[in-house]
């Protein structure tokens, strides 16, 4: 089994690197906030009161709860692209007489190896950054100087454990379909994609817009003096909303695909329609690609404008209203942005691993049109159409969650569902969302669409 497991990791790097980065922030990030846990545990209450402020335990929850959800996210995303791409190998070894359970061992194992192998690398990022978060916190007064992060191991195997975990649980959901059906059944089914999305996934993708408006309600809902407690609603109903997003994402990014995809075959008719054609043929290739795009824009959206409509009430009320004070003051706003930086860097990681992995795995079928006529410049035309469908699907997803979120939030601060919008903020969210696409899919594309192409589709996907 170990053999197996190494032979998967060594077939596809690109997929299986894509899931390290995302285990090594997860670890990262549960032993930071850990570690700020277990600081302001082992200093004496006297010691605490010092500093101004909430206090470190209160900072660190309120700042790590939606950091380590969007790192688990960005786990649960990149597990279940890597396990689609090994459908066909999985399905080759049930028809070898490997059982369910073998199969399902060696999902497990794979995850295994892959997260110990990040694990102390993550353990050292986090308790690199702990110290730094610390020390920017005693700089402007929010910790006591005396504060030190201890070095206790516990945050560190708590980290491990909990990755672990949230990983295992995640693969045995994408292994499950394929260790459940008959081996001949695996084998045509990794050659194909369903149309339709699973209905218990789209009764979870409800159950989690449900979740999502029930939070928005509750940000709404907040009184003036709790302006902060309607952000942290507000910033994880987004969240929330985002995984409804992905539960569902198949089908939303069929039906969106299908709406912009009209003006791309009339300004490109050959790349744009054969571009339209792919995306809407394999939505959840699609999906995949889309969902980490719908992240970047979604949480960053929502972040910046919710910081600009606090600043705008806060200018309208002349800078004394209570409600906005601690929103608006200065160690408040580094802290969003520190926490809008780490969200960022997630969701960067997340779309940039998606689609290198995603057009890689395409080169058997580049190979293949290739061998019908298709020339490299047509093929690199016809990416170069997909990346800007695919941009553009998931910065409407993403706009979509930022502005449910935000409206909610200037609901509470200002009293009116339409928030004040940054213009060029957002507009430069959108452009770093096609600044990281663009090159993703076309330096991918470049390498993916050469080489022998005969060899390439005798040889499979590899």
């Amino acid at each position: 089994m170990t053999s197996l497991v190494l032979g998967q990791l060594r077939r596809r790097p690109a997929a299986f690197a894509g899931t390290a980065v995302a285990l090594l922030l997860a670890i990262a990030a549960v032993t930071l906030f850990g570690s700020l846990f277990a600081a302001d545990l082992a200093t004496p209450a006297a010691v605490r009161k010092a500093a101004a402020g909430p206090g470190l335990m209160i900072i660190a929850g309120a700042f790590g709860e939606i950091a380590v959800l969007v790192a688990f996210f960005v786990v649960v995303n990149a597990l279940g692209f890597a396990l689609r791409q090994q459908h066909r190998e999985l399905a080759l070894l049930r028809t070898v007489a490997a059982t369910p359970r073998q199969t399902r061992r060696l999902v497990r194992g794979e995850v295994l190896v892959t997260t110990l192998l990040v694990t102390v690398p993550g353990w050292a990022l986090g308790a690199v950054a702990a110290r730094w978060f610390l020390a920017a916190l005693q700089r402007r007064g929010m910790a006591s100087p005396d504060v030190r992060v201890p070095g206790t191991p516990v945050p560190m195997l708590v980290a491990l454990g909990v990755v672990l975990l949230v990983g295992l649980a995640a693969s045995a959901a994408a292994a499950r379909r394929i260790s459940r059906i008959a081996p001949a059944a695996a084998l045509t089914a990794s050659s194909t994609e369903h149309a339709r999305t699973g209905v218990l996934r789209l009764l979870a993708g409800a159950g989690a817009l449900a979740g999502g408006v029930l939070l928005l309600r509750l940000s709404a809902t907040r009184p003036a003096d709790q302006v902060d407690k309607a952000g942290q609603a507000a910033l994880l109903a987004s969240l929330v909303l985002l995984v409804a997003v992905a539960l569902a994402g198949p089908f939303a990014a069929r039906v969106l695909a299908a709406a912009l995809g009209g003006p791309l075959r009339v300004l490109a008719p050959g790349a744009g329609w054969l571009a339209d054609a792919n995306l809407r043929g394999y939505a959840r290739r699609l999906s995949s690609a889309v969902v980490p795009v719908a992240l970047l824009v979604g949480l960053s959206g929502t972040m910046s404008i919710m910081t600009f409509t606090a600043g705008r009430a806060a200018a309208a009320a002349g800078g004394t209203a209570s409600s906005a004070s601690s929103v608006t003051s200065a160690t408040d706003i580094w802290l969003r942005q520190a926490e809008l930086g780490m969200l960022v860097c997630f969701a960067a990681v997340s779309v940039v691993n998606t689609l290198v992995a995603v057009t890689a795995d395409r080169r058997r079928e580049f190979a293949l049109l290739r061998l019908v006529g298709a020339t490299r410049p047509q093929l690199l035309r016809m990416l170069s159409a997909e990346a800007v469908l695919t941009t553009a699907v998931g910065v409407v997803l993403g706009a979509a969650v930022a502005g449910a979120a935000t409206s909610a939030f200037s609901a509470a601060v200002t009293g009116s569902a339409v928030p004040p919008v940054p213009v060029a903020t957002c507009g430069w969210i959108a452009a770093g969302a096609a600044a990281l696409v663009l090159p993703g899919i076309l330096v991918t594309g470049r390498w993916a669409v050469g080489g022998p192409a005969a060899q390439l589709v005798g040889g499979g996907r590899d």
